[in-house]
């Protein structure tokens, strides 16, 4: 054998650990480089963090039906009311995030306009609002034939 000589039937007095070092150093390449990728979401949002202080977050709501019409904080309005309450609640609070809720009907074009013009009154910090999907029950294969 490579590394010194042996007899056949004789005593293992050594032990060869760079085959253990090598796999130990490539499995610690593989968890390092899947640890950057488990940390980094795949859609990067901006969304509002949960604080336990007393300060409450304004949330500016935008919300747009399937037929287009918009609403603020729940208040049917049009696109130049948007843009004057956006930069009237932005005037009142630097730190103004807003969340912009479209029905899944709402043609993309209508959602950038409306990001538009929140960015336009100054608010930078915008995300989207979304329900997760419910999970189907699962179904059981019926049983058929004699049991």
């Amino acid at each position: 054998m490579a590394g010194g000589t042996h007899r056949h039937g004789a005593i293992i007095d050594g032990i060869n650990v760079t085959p253990l070092v090598d796999v130990t150093l490539v499995l610690l390449i593989i968890f390092i480089v899947t640890a950057k990728i488990v940390v980094a979401p795949a859609v990067p949002l901006d969304l509002p963090q949960a604080s336990q202080s007393e300060a409450v977050q304004t949330i500016f709501a935008v919300s747009v039906s399937a037929e287009g019409a918009l609403f603020v904080d729940g208040v049917a309005c049009d696109d130049d009311e948007l843009a004057a309450k956006a930069r009237t609640a932005r005037s009142r609070d630097r730190e103004l995030r807003a969340v912009i809720q479209a029905d899944r009907a709402v043609p993309h074009g209508r959602v950038m306009h409306v990001l538009d013009e929140l960015e336009a009154a100054g608010i930078a910090r915008v995300a989207f609002g979304a329900l997760r999907p419910e999970r189907p029950a699962p179904t059981h294969p019926s049983r058929e034939g004699g049991g």
